[in-house]
């Protein structure tokens, strides 16, 4: 099942839970608004070549909307109206007031060179400028794009409507980014793993992890549950999976990785099979890449007691039907990853208050913007008879149901 069918089947679950009118179930799952743009640039070799971009906008009931913008081969509109909606139920479930937008550019980032992935990115912006903006749709960093790519962005907004710093969100500190942006979501796998953990009488500290990808999210997931005395038995990337019984030890992976090394050249650990990462002995499973990896033929063979969904959408509903049975706890993605847009949504509170935060402020408030988010949940989950998935979406549903209703959606 793709993301954008399991988003939509997600929602409408929510919508039955919940009562909603047929009518309103169904103006809540429209997009606002969908753009589809032709970037045309010159390549360094003086050839031009042509990539198409797409930015969806899916509600603003709640605020102006929010959501990454992706470079990748595989970017198509099914995908980023996928991304799109589920960013409207997660800004809702975090309580930031943000609807849900996403974007991205169907290319290969890692065969253009900087200055074309500059162009690209500065057409991609002229495309769309009149269409975005600090109180309308607040872009930010996703797959393939970063602090730099942002930084171009803004640049170029900045061209046609004056210094907009609020304009994205994932820049650079000397731009206005925030402190602690680039640890955000990691850090908030790592309270939201400690908040679950708690309901069932345990804590990070003691307890077995296996984490599938070492990107931003990975790596700062990996650190952050080390240093709360967690033991990271197994780990994987694109390039290789390793494992050590007994932890792998984060701060010198770092270090062999920052000096250009692969997971697995890594002298403290040992070379495994990919394949059984995700089935491997341990308490607590984290997958942060990408999403449609636990499917109905790996689910029966996950050993895993938790499941805290770091990535977008890594879950199928046919395996979510499996771990409710063998009674596996999953954390669903638009709590467990919303780290990311809560410290977005900071970082827009700075820009437009033109007042920065240091680092302590925006982890303290980030942990309790986790912590709140995640009662909620857990009072959803008992007053409807759900797991914690649905016990997410009827949330966010719920909070942005609330909102269309208020502001008058059939006028």
């Amino acid at each position: 099942m793709n993301a954008l069918a399991a988003t939509s089947r997600n929602f409408r679950r929510a919508a039955r839970l919940l009562g909603l009118d047929s009518k309103l179930e169904k103006s809540l799952l429209i997009p606002f608004r969908e753009i589809k743009v032709e970037c045309t640039i010159p390549m360094d070799d003086g050839t031009l070549s042509s990539f198409v971009g797409f930015r969806v906008q899916h509600d603003n009931a709640r605020g102006p909307m929010k959501g990454g913008i992706r470079y990748h081969p595989e970017v198509d509109p099914d995908e980023v109206n996928a991304l799109a909606q589920l960013m409207t139920w997660k800004t809702a479930v975090a309580a930031v007031p943000y609807g849900g937008a996403k974007g991205g550019i169907g290319c290969s980032p890692g065969e253009l060179s900087r200055s074309e992935l500059e162009r690209l990115t500065r057409v991609f912006t002229q495309k769309i400028h009149d269409l975005i903006g600090t109180h309308t749709d607040v872009p930010a960093p996703d797959m393939g794009t970063n602090a730099q790519t942002m930084a171009w962005m803004l640049d170029e907004y900045s061209k046609f409507h004056g210094h907009s710093p609020a304009v994205v969100t994932g820049k650079p500190i000397d731009l206005g980014g925030s402190l602690g942006r680039d640890a955000a979501t990691g850090r908030g796998v790592m309270y939201a793993t400690e908040a679950l953990l708690a309901e069932y009488g345990k804590s990070i500290s003691g307890s077995t992890f296996v984490i599938q990808g070492f990107g931003n999210v990975g790596s700062w997931a990996a650190q952050l549950i080390h240093e709360r005395g967690g033991k990271i038995i197994a780990l994987g990337d694109v390039t290789g999976s390793i494992r050590n019984k007994a932890g792998i030890d984060i701060p010198a992976l770092m270090k062999h990785r920052n000096d250009g090394g692969a997971l697995k050249d890594f002298h403290g650990a040992e070379v495994m099979d990919s394949a059984e990462l995700l089935v491997h002995d341990c308490d607590v499973l984290v997958p942060c890449a990408l999403g449609g990896v636990l499917n109905k033929d790996n689910a029966p063979d996950v050993k895993a007691k938790f499941i805290i969904e770091a990535a977008n959408h890594p879950t199928d509903p046919e395996a979510d039907e499996i771990f409710a049975k063998k009674g596996v706890i999953v954390l669903p993605d638009i709590y467990a990853n919303s780290g990311g847009v809560i410290v977005s949504y900071f970082e827009w509170v700075q820009n437009i208050q033109g007042f920065m935060w240091d680092e302590e402020k925006v982890n303290n408030e980030l942990e309790k913007y986790m912590s709140s988010a995640f009662q909620h949940i857990k009072a959803m989950c008992k007053s409807l008879d759900c797991d914690l998935r649905m016990g997410a979406f009827t949330l966010g549903v719920n909070r942005v149901a609330r909102a269309t209703l208020l502001r008058g959606w059939e006028a």
